[in-house]
């Protein structure tokens, strides 16, 4: 109690708990203000980062000499001892693997043809659902039936689409400024359900990618079958160019696709979470950073989420390399299996509630290395009125958002034990663009921008550090 007595009247005046005595809260506010001037702290963290930072080289090393991380391949088993070995280059001296399940999902040979009446057979670039039964390697052969919302689904009578391939052609809606929250409303729409779609009788689902591009790169998408599924029908997708053609000819005859894929699932395997951290000099409290080391198994996984491992890394780095008397234990977590499963964000869970630790904080960032805007804190009202003061100290580096709420990255199943989450805010018009698919690379970062989202993480870190 005796802390957040002195952090209150620093930022709030005494908004909570100063009914009573605020003699002695006025004479604790005098004592704290002397101790940091806190525009010249966030000075030091960003001089140090935007002249020293390693962040982009590190990315460079993690997307074009390691290249896709997929769970359960050889390419996150490097990553991981990359991993290991930049906290080491750094001076960390805890760092830790901790096992978490993944599943064994191998994509194989995968096409799709199209045909328009009696016309010959046309190949459309595709990519199947992450976790996706395949059609065993052989020729999955259907009519293509358009279903563009829930009632046209609805509207269908018993059998209309028995033995039909369905294709869903919705685009993220173009209104919504924030990218991110278009995404979400199209992903979790019924009509790019398997088990939704196989509940019907058809035998295949396609559906246009999840993305803001005007190209005809396809997008992945990670599927999850229902434990009472009868069937578990194969899913995938195509770019939107593809989509926008298929839908024209769909209205004018029938369409017949012809589907090969031979994707398998082989069991389960295990997969580490890669967690190092700088104790805490005052108390064992956590104050933790969180990011996926995995990528998808097509692209070297530049945005998604190389760009957050990195930045994570840089902090650390940052606080060693200023010095930093940290109070609390600052740690970093580099989440497996994210992609196709989440099960390094289950298990990272789980064993703080095991362990019963203490964490004062979680901080995620997955959403591109582009110019921070803000955080996202999904916490208290009260925890969030702490917060809102230091705008004032983040303002000259372009970062101002404090409104949003949500934090859905891999420190999400930490709110359940009650841990105070933001999340990294960042300008992602173009995110989408590149956001799963094999456009998804290096040179798609900018090294300043990159830095930038480093440098307000960190000056996150040590305001959170110096006042909880």
């Amino acid at each position: 109690m005796k802390k957040i007595f002195i952090i209150i009247p620093l930022f709030l005046g005494g908004f909570l708990f100063s009914q009573k005595k605020p003699q002695k809260k006025t004479v604790k506010r005098t004592t704290t203000l002397a101790k940091f001037n806190y525009h010249d702290e966030f000075k030091k963290i960003s001089d140090e980062i935007m002249t020293n930072g390693t962040a982009y080289n590190n990315l460079g090393e993690l997307t074009k000499g390691i290249g896709p991380r997929f769970s359960a391949t050889s390419g996150y088993s490097k990553a991981v001892e990359w991993a290991e070995k930049k906290f080491k280059d750094i001076g960390i001296e805890m760092i830790w693997r901790q096992e978490a399940k993944a599943p064994v999902w191998i994509r194989g040979r995968e096409s799709l043809q199209i045909k328009a009446g009696n016309g010959d057979w046309k190949s459309i670039r595709m990519l199947s659902f992450g976790n996706s039964e395949g059609t065993g390697g052989k020729d999955l052969t259907g009519e293509l039936v358009l279903i563009n919302s829930t009632s046209e689904l609805n509207a269908m009578s018993i059998g209309q689409l028995k033995d039909k391939i369905v294709f869903v052609n919705v685009p993220m809606d173009p209104k919504i400024i924030n990218t991110s929250d278009s995404y979400l409303i199209t992903a979790k729409s019924k009509l790019i359900s398997a088990s939704v779609i196989a509940k019907t009788g058809a035998k295949a689902l396609i559906i246009r990618s999840l993305t803001t591009a005007n190209d005809d790169v396809p997008h992945a998408k990670m599927i999850y079958y229902e434990l009472d599924d009868k069937v578990r029908i194969p899913a995938l997708s195509i770019g939107v160019k593809s989509a926008d053609e298929l839908e024209k000819l769909i209205k004018k005859q029938k369409v017949t696709a012809k589907i090969n894929m031979s994707a398998e699932s082989k069991g389960e395997t295990t997969n580490p979470n890669i967690i190092a951290e700088i104790p805490g000099k005052k108390d064992s409290k956590v104050i933790v950073l969180g990011a996926q080391l995995d990528s998808w198994d097509f692209g070297e996984g530049a945005i998604d989420d190389g760009t957050g491992v990195v930045q994570c890394i840089e902090v650390l780095r940052t606080l060693k390399a200023l010095g930093f008397e940290n109070n609390h234990t600052i740690r970093v977590v580099l989440y497996a299996n994210s992609e196709n499963g989440g099960q390094g964000r289950e298990m990272y869970a789980a064993y703080v509630k095991k362990k019963e630790e203490k964490h004062i904080f979680a901080l995620g960032t997955d959403a591109g290395g582009y110019s921070p805007r803000g955080f996202s804190l999904d916490m208290s009202p009260q925890r969030r009125r702490l917060i809102f003061p230091w705008k004032e100290y983040f303002l000259p580096y372009g970062v101002y958002d404090f409104d949003q709420t949500d934090a859905i990255q891999d420190i999400s199943p930490l709110k359940k034990l009650d841990v105070p989450l933001a999340e990294l805010v960042v300008d992602t018009q173009r995110y989408f663009d590149y956001h799963h698919s094999v456009e998804d690379t290096f040179d798609k970062v900018n090294k300043r921008e990159l830095l930038l989202g480093a440098v307000a993480m960190t000056q996150m870190i040590f305001m959170i550090d110096k006042n909880w």
